[in-house]
């Protein structure tokens, strides 16, 4: 048993969440050969929730990787997407990719509308920018750690390198100690990857 399996508390212990085929994973692998030959390093923790901040985002670019790789290891994961693009005729098709609706004016905010979308699911893995933005930030958003301390799920950081072509799923992290400080921990377990355009970082 691994030690990123024992952390996570038992109550979450589990299969990742899946989806897709055979057909789904192979064009998965093609694409990520086809945008030149990324490679998929680290190990998903048995958890039946989770948060994923993927880091650094500078471009584009990294949302067709993202998909390409969810395809490939046939993960299922959910995204926040603004409620009001949750209309016909994409609705269904957003749902269906993961989307989860939210409106930031409701009294609970976002944060507290995820809370409870964890509480209410027995599965669900959260893929996110911490940055919020490809543009160069200074302050990284804290909602991401502020849900996984209330709910008890682990983050699980992920490094985009394109210095190496390279996803790097890292440990997963317990969020249980001064928010400043937890998000400390995550931008040091992906410090080291460089963004397809760095001076955005």
């Amino acid at each position: 048993m691994t030690a990123q399996h024992t952390m996570i508390p038992a109550h979450l212990q589990g299969d990742f969440p899946t989806r897709g085929n055979a057909f789904s994973r192979w064009i998965g692998r093609v694409g990520l050969r086809v945008l030149g030959g990324w490679r998929i390093e680290g190990e998903l923790p048995r958890t039946r929730q989770a948060i994923i901040p993927v880091a650094p985002h500078t471009s584009n670019w990294d949302f067709f990787i993202g998909v390409f790789v969810m395809l490939a290891l046939g993960l299922k994961l959910s995204y926040l997407g603004k409620h009001t693009i949750f209309r016909f005729p994409v609705n269904d098709l957003l749902r269906w990719l993961g989307g989860i609706p939210v409106d930031r004016r409701s009294a609970q905010g976002v944060v507290g509308e995820m809370v409870e979308q964890f509480k209410l699911r027995s599965e669900l893995v959260l893929a996110l920018s911490p940055e919020g933005t490809r543009k160069k930030v200074t302050e990284w958003k804290k909602g991401f750690l502020h849900i996984a301390k209330t709910t008890g799920v682990p983050v699980i950081p992920i490094a985009l390198d394109f210095s190496r072509k390279v996803l790097e799923i890292t440990p997963a992290l317990l969020i249980t100690g001064d928010i400043d400080t937890e998000l400390e921990r995550v931008k040091a377990a992906v410090a080291h990857a460089q963004g397809k355009n760095p001076q955005h970082a």
